[in-house]
C-alpha cells in the first residue's frame, strides 16, 4: 500500500502538471484555469507559480480561457485572504476590456471578493483612485474603477458593509483620504453617498455633521486666499456652499464659509462673474435661516452695503435686479432678526435690548433716512414692475390662443413662466419691505 506521504507527493505532482497544462492545448488551457484555483489552497509550496500560470491564462487570446481564468481568481483568496489586494489588482487592470462577457466576469469576481472581505477589497479598490500622497499613474484604470464603485457598490452598501459602522466609518476614511485629489462631479457623487450612510443620518451626532462639513470646507480650499479671476475656485466655492446647506440645516456650524465670504468674498463681490453672482446670493438667503447671533453680527454690515448698492435711491434713476434685492432683503431680515440691536448703526433701525451695543445715545438718523428711502423707492419700482407683468400676462395669454405652432406656443410658455418668477419675486420683496424693524 502506497505511504499517504507518496499520495500527496502523486497529487502534488499532478497539480504541477495542471499548471503545465496552462501552457499547452485550448481545452488543457480551460481545464487548468477550473483545477488551478480549486485545489490552490492544497499546495501552498506551489502558490506562485500557480498564480502566475493562471495569469498567463488571463493573458490567453482565447476568450472563453480568459474568462474562465477571470471567474476562478476570487477562489485564491478563499482560504487565503492575504491574496485579496493582488487579486484584486489584477481584476482592475481588466476592467478596461472591450468584451462585455469578459467584463461582467470581472465584476462578477469583485462583487464575490467584496462579499468575502469587504474591507481588504475596497481597501484595495481605493488604491486605483488615488490620493494626493499616492497619486494613480492609470487615469483609464482610475474612471473604470470609480466607475464600478459607483454603479456597483454604492448601490448595494447596505448587503456589503457588514458590520454595519465598522465598514461605514472604513469606507468613509477611504473616501476622504480620495477627495483629496478629485473633480467636481466626483466630489459630489462621493458626498451623496456619505450623506446615506447610516452613520451620517437623521439621528447622527453633532461630530458627524462637523465631519462632513468639514469635508466640505477643505474642497472650498477656505483657507486658500481668495483670487477673484480664478473661476475654478469661484465655481468650487459656490458648489460647496450649496453643498453645506443641508447640514447647516441640521446643526452644523457655517462659520468658516461666512467668515471666508465675508472677509475675502464680499468685498470683491462686483468682480464676480455675473452668471455666479446670483448663486452666492441666493446660498447665502439660504444659510441666513441658520447662522448664530455671533456670526450674523458679524456678516450683517456686509450685507447691509450690497443692499444699499443694489436697492437705488430715488432720484438716480439707476435700474434694479430685483432678484438681487430678494436674495439680500431675505438675508437682512434673517441676520437682523437675531442681532436687532445691530440695525441702529447700520440702518437707523432702533430696537432696544438693553444691551451697549444698542448705541441708543448716538444720532444715526442719516442712516435710517437713507435706507427707508430705498426700501420706499424699491416698493414702488416693484409695484410697477407687478403691474407691467400682470398686464404682459394677459397678453401672453392672448397670444397662447392666436399660436399655431408648437415652436411659438413653446416660446410664449417660457414668457409665462418668466412672469410668474417676476411676479414672486415681486411680491416677496413687497413682504419683507413691510416689516420693518
Amino acid at each position: 500500500m502506497t505511504e499517504p506521504s507518496e499520495d500527496s507527493q502523486h497529487i502534488e505532482k499532478l497539480y504541477e502538471f495542471g499548471e503545465h497544462a496552462a501552457k499547452t492545448s485550448t481545452k488543457a488551457k480551460q481545464l487548468a484555469a477550473q483545477l488551478i484555483p480549486r485545489f490552490f489552497k492544497f499546495f501552498p509550496s506551489l502558490s506562485g507559480p500557480a498564480i502566475d500560470a493562471h495569469i498567463d491564462l488571463i493573458e490567453e487570446e482565447e476568450l472563453a480561457i480568459r474568462v474562465q481564468a477571470i471567474r476562478g481568481l476570487p477562489l485564491f483568496c478563499k482560504d487565503t485572504p492575504e491574496n485579496i489586494g493582488k487579486i484584486v489588482d489584477i481584476l482592475v487592470q481588466i476592467l478596461a476590456s472591450e468584451e462585455f462577457v469578459e467584463r461582467d466576469a470581472v465584476h462578477k469576481a469583485l462583487m464575490a471578493l467584496l462579499r468575502q472581505d469587504v474591507k481588504a477589497s475596497l481597501s484595495a479598490l481605493f488604491k486605483h483612485i488615488g490620493s494626493v500622497d499616492e497619486p494613480t499613474t492609470d487615469e483609464v484604470i482610475r474612471e473604470k474603477v470609480l466607475s464600478f464603485i459607483r454603479e456597483k457598490v454604492f448601490p448595494i452598501k447596505s448587503e456589503i458593509l457588514k458590520p454595519q459602522d465598522e465598514m461605514e466609518r472604513h469606507i468613509t476614511d477611504l473616501i476622504k483620504k480620495s477627495l483629496e485629489d478629485v473633480t467636481g462631479a466626483e466630489f459630489r457623487m462621493f458626498m451623496d453617498f456619505l450623506k446615506s450612510l447610516s452613520i451620517f443620518g437623521e439621528k447622527a451626532p453633532p461630530e458627524r455633521l462637523k465631519e462632513l462639513i468639514g469635508i466640505i470646507e477643505g474642497q472650498a480650499d477656505l483657507d486658500a486666499q481668495f483670487n477673484v479671476s480664478d473661476a475654478d475656485h469661484i465655481d468650487r466655492l459656490i458648489s460647496c456652499l450649496f453643498m453645506a446647506i443641508p447640514f447647516v440645516v441640521r446643526g452644523a456650524s457655517s462659520c468658516k464659509f461666512l467668515s471666508y465670504l465675508n472677509k475675502h468674498v464680499i468685498p470683491v463681490f462686483e468682480k464676480l462673474p455675473e452668471e455666479r453672482k446670483l448663486d452666492l446670493l441666493k446660498a447665502l438667503a439660504e444659510f441666513s435661516p441658520y447662522t448664530t447671533p455671533q456670526d450674523s453680527r458679524q456678516f450683517l454690515p456686509s450685507v447691509v452695503q450690497l443692499l444699499k448698492k443694489y436697492m437705488p435711491g430715488r432720484k438716480t434713476g439707476e435700474e434694479m435686479n430685483f432678484t438681487y434685492v430678494e436674495c439680500l432683503l431675505y438675508t437682512f431680515h434673517h441676520l437682523a432678526h437675531k442681532v436687532p440691536n445691530a440695525t441702529n448703526s447700520l440702518c437707523g433701525y432702533k430696537i432696544v435690548t438693553g444691551q451697549p451695543s444698542d448705541r441708543l445715545g448716538e444720532d444715526f438718523s442719516d442712516n435710517y433716512k437713507d435706507f427707508t428711502e430705498r426700501l420706499t423707492n424699491v416698493e414702488d419700482l416693484t409695484r410697477a414692475t407687478i403691474k407691467k407683468l400682470t398686464q404682459g400676462m394677459d397678453e401672453h395669454n392672448k397670444a397662447m390662443a392666436a399660436a399655431k405652432s408648437d415652436e411659438a406656443k413653446s416660446n410664449i410658455k417660457t414668457q409665462q413662466q418668466n412672469a410668474k418668477t417676476g411676479l414672486r419675486t415681486c411680491n416677496n420683496i413687497l413682504a419683507m419691505g413691510k416689516v420693518r424693524m
